[in-house]
């Protein structure tokens, strides 16, 4: 086995001058996360293959940004392993296992014949789940671990209930906003307390008398940004511009960007909704439906769709289309698009579609229909992850080869 690789906030400055600055972006999705943990191993797989067994996502993206069940896995990838040598607490291939293990019992099923008029009655009560075995579950993984201490710069979005405005948590804003240097796992619980699914999370931060500094009443990120990509986009290019000091960095120079924007897959194609059918709603028909609640897929899916519209323009314009990456499925249907059904078969059949997806031609939302078209003279997923991770290998032996250098 090779040596550990070093932590990348030693080995890849945040933001100078390099060759490329490197982004890995997740959405939100619920269970729906076990579709992007099936692309990231098998692209940290590519990336052990180049560079030995101990190689970690962490070591090649300047950044990871997530929201929602996103954010709990760019935590989980970005978090050190205190006993393990500041590795990352989790490799990308235990990413699936974990939702496995874990979905069920933190979304419980309610069964039985009853089932839909006790969901009607949780739904008017309060939040579908209490959220006590996922809170319990992220303090106990991350620990007592700082937004500063995370192997790799990571950004994820939140939304504050009291201030009616974003709450963007991100290892460039630490130094000059110390408020925002909260626990991971206060992090984590925030940007997944999805409204009608969990209860919103109230913390504070305080100085070292004690005396609190600020408070946190957030809810979930994907009021904001379901899919955060932009977000970490935006984040860098503030950290470049304030780092010019008269050089002739371009913020906006995209060719320096590489970035891998995985989504939790939609059932857009499904066309589950039409105007004659919500027009007769009321609030619990927005709230509850068939099992989903419709208020929220219109605006996850409006957040995820609209960034993906905005870096399909961006980096076409800028000739750059091969530096962005976007690997989603808007085919799903049925339970597959649920966000909580945790039943075993569901979460199966959610690693298939994962598979199944690194097996299909890249993709690219079409601006005017707005679904995702085969790209022409583009290869599979699995093959475009390939070169990505060619890239990265790349890239990372040039920052390494740069620093030994003195450069």
């Amino acid at each position: 086995m090779e040596n550990p690789i070093s932590s990348p906030k030693n080995l890849l400055p945040k933001c100078d001058n390099q060759n490329l600055i490197t982004i890995l972006s997740i959405d939100g999705g619920g269970v729906r996360g076990i579709i992007p943990g099936v692309i990231l191993a098998y692209l940290e797989s590519q990336l052990q293959e180049l560079d030995g067994e101990d190689a970690r996502l962490a070591d090649y993206f300047d950044v990871i940004a997530g929201t929602s069940t996103g954010g709990i896995v760019a935590s989980m990838l970005a978090t050190p392993n205190s006993k393990a040598n500041n590795r990352p607490i989790f490799a990308a291939k235990d990413i699936v296992p974990f939702y496995l293990e874990n979905s069920p019992k933190i979304l419980p099923q309610i069964r039985g014949i009853f089932a839909p008029i006790i969901k009607i009655v949780k739904a008017l009560a309060g939040p579908k789940y209490d959220g006590k075995y996922l809170h319990e579950l992220i303090r106990k993984i991350a620990g007592d671990t700082m937004l500063h201490q995370t192997l790799t710069n990571i950004v994820i979005p939140t939304f504050d209930i009291k201030k009616l405005e974003p709450t963007i948590f991100s290892s460039y804003q630490v130094e000059d906003k110390p408020a925002l240097d909260v626990p991971i796992s206060d992090i984590c619980i925030a940007t997944s307390a999805a409204p009608t699914y969990f209860p919103a999370h109230y913390f504070t931060k305080q100085d070292e008398q004690g005396k609190v500094i600020k408070e946190f009443n957030l809810i979930d990120g994907a009021v904001a940004a379901n899919n955060p990509t932009l977000v970490a986009i935006r984040e860098v290019i503030k950290q470049l511009i304030n780092n010019l000091d008269g050089t002739s960095i371009n913020p906006l120079d995209y060719d320096r960007f590489l970035v891998l924007s995985i989504g939790t897959g939609s059932n857009k194609s499904e066309h589950k909704y039409n105007a004659k059918m919500v027009s007769k709603w009321g609030i619990i028909s927005w709230i509850l439906n068939s099992g989903s609640t419709p208020i929220i897929d219109c605006y996850s899916k409006a957040s995820t769709d609209m960034v993906d519209y905005h870096n399909c323009v961006a980096f076409s314009a800028l000739h750059s289309q091969d530096n962005y990456l976007r690997i989603q499925d808007d085919t799903l249907n049925g339970d597959l698009a649920s966000v909580d059904l945790a039943t075993k078969e569901n979460l199966d059949n959610l690693v298939e579609v994962g598979e199944q997806l690194l097996k299909k031609t890249v993709a690219r939302i079409n601006l005017d229909t707005g679904l995702y078209e085969p790209v022409q003279d583009k290869g599979t997923n699995e093959e475009e992850l390939k070169r990505f991770a060619k890239s990265l290998s790349e890239e990372r032996k040039l920052r390494k080869s740069n620093s030994q250098d003195g450069k």
